[in-house]
């Protein structure tokens, strides 16, 4: 049996998104102190990361796609702040990093390297500009869109209305990768992938996506997809989402939502909490947000509940899904997004960011190698990273003391 502990020592897990941020300021005000350990209202906090053997998190940037452009850009500044601030209150366990050569640098370290992914388009407000501001900050990748279409691409869980992208959209993609920023095609629409595939010059990746041959949501990526990931040299980070990985989660998540839709109940009016004025400290909210899926429903949604309990997600379907993409795309273009603090729970056996090893070792089990292991936790999306790098005409990460010196 392969040692699992032994590849975490040589490739640490480097998953592809994480909310923790987005968590942070629903919950905490913002509030980056007491993440040591013991943190259970998230899914994440230090002494987990370190059980799950993570040497390395895009933290997720994220901010709603249905908020007005220029608003989504000022929000997305607080979560990039929130991430150098998190990184500054643990400098003993955690470093900001930009390029592969800086992760290696912080594991070397003993420490977690922090990167940033924006996850949406409509970060950017349709403005190479602020992409390139964004860049400078060390934002490392862009999901082209959330759920909402931009002006420019077309999502997943919106009425198509660009044919995939169109010549703006085809604008973004060069620029992101002339200057380094990878090409995110997690929620995207299956023509918006095809049609950034079609663009790129550089690897592309789906920070935390799973296989829609083995459950057909259409966050998914479909096959015609991932075959294409080959010949890009990009990577399909699977994630742990329930309703992504299960089709029985997935089926009573769309029945539950129709049911609340039914009863008249009201959307969260605190799933997207102001931030904090100046001088202002907004309290703890431990609570998480709700709705059919909390986990204090309303009195009128109990009866529906008690008839359709909800079925739980499996890390053997998880398992699953690694399987199908590496079998598809090949073990070269298979990564790990997890997306824990952004779904209100996780498969059984993952709960948190310490449930990596338990994957791992279904995984080996399933005759995965140690080489192919450590291909899947790390060394795939390092790859990647260096290859946008080694691509980029004119890098725009900020400088550091980690890793090598740039132009």
């Amino acid at each position: 049996m392969t040692d699992i502990a032994a590849v975490l020592a040589t490739s640490p897990v480097i998953d592809g998104h994480n909310d923790l941020p987005m968590a942070l300021r629903a919950r905490a005000g913002y509030r980056v102190e007491g993440l040591a350990a013991d943190r259970r209202e998230f899914h994440t906090d230090i002494a987990r990361l370190r059980a799950g053997g993570v040497g390395g998190q895009f933290w997720s940037v994220y901010v709603p796609s249905d908020l007005p452009e220029a608003e989504a850009v000022v929000a997305t500044m607080e979560q990039v702040d929130a991430v150098y601030r998190l990184v500054a209150a643990y400098p003993e366990d955690l470093a900001i990093a930009y390029t592969a050569a800086d992760v290696t640098a912080a594991n070397r370290d003993g420490k977690i390297a922090s990167l940033i992914g924006i996850e949406g388009g409509h970060s950017l407000a349709s403005s190479l500009g602020v992409l390139r501001a964004f860049a400078r900050l060390g934002v490392r990748y862009v999901t082209l869109t959330h759920n909402h279409n931009t002006p420019w691409a077309d999502s997943a869980a919106d009425e198509a209305s660009s044919g995939g992208l169109n010549d703006e959209g085809r604008a973004v993609v060069a620029e992101m990768q002339r200057i380094g920023v990878l090409v995110d095609l997690s929620h995207v629409a299956t023509a918006t992938m095809h049609a950034a595939l079609d663009a790129a010059t550089a690897p592309v990746i789906f920070s935390h996506s799973s296989a829609r041959a083995v459950t057909g949501h259409r966050r998914n990526a479909p096959d015609d997809v991932l075959v294409r990931l080959r010949g890009n040299g990009g990577v399909c980070m699977v994630t742990f989402v329930p309703a992504f990985v299960s089709a029985e989660v997935a089926a009573w998540t769309e029945a539950a939502e129709q049911e609340w839709a039914r009863l008249g109940l009201p959307e969260d009016a605190d799933a997207w909490p102001r931030a904090p004025r100046p001088g202002e400290e907004i309290p703890a909210r431990p609570v998480p947000e709700q709705g059919p899926g909390g986990d204090h429903p309303p009195a009128a949604f109990r009866p529906w509940l008690a008839a359709h309990p909800r079925p739980e997600a499996t890390l053997g379907q998880v398992a699953d899904h690694v399987d199908h993409v590496r079998e598809t795309a090949g073990v070269d273009h298979v990564g790990l997004g997890g997306d824990y603090d952004g779904c209100d729970r996780l498969p059984a056996g993952l709960e948190d960011v310490s449930g990596y090893p338990r994957l791992l070792s279904e995984l080996a089990e399933r005759g995965w190698t140690r080489a192919d292991l450590e291909k899947l936790t790390g060394r795939n999306v390092l790859r990647v990273l260096q290859a946008a790098e080694e691509h980029a005409t004119e890098p725009l990460w900020p400088s550091t003391t980690l890793g090598r010196d740039r132009p």
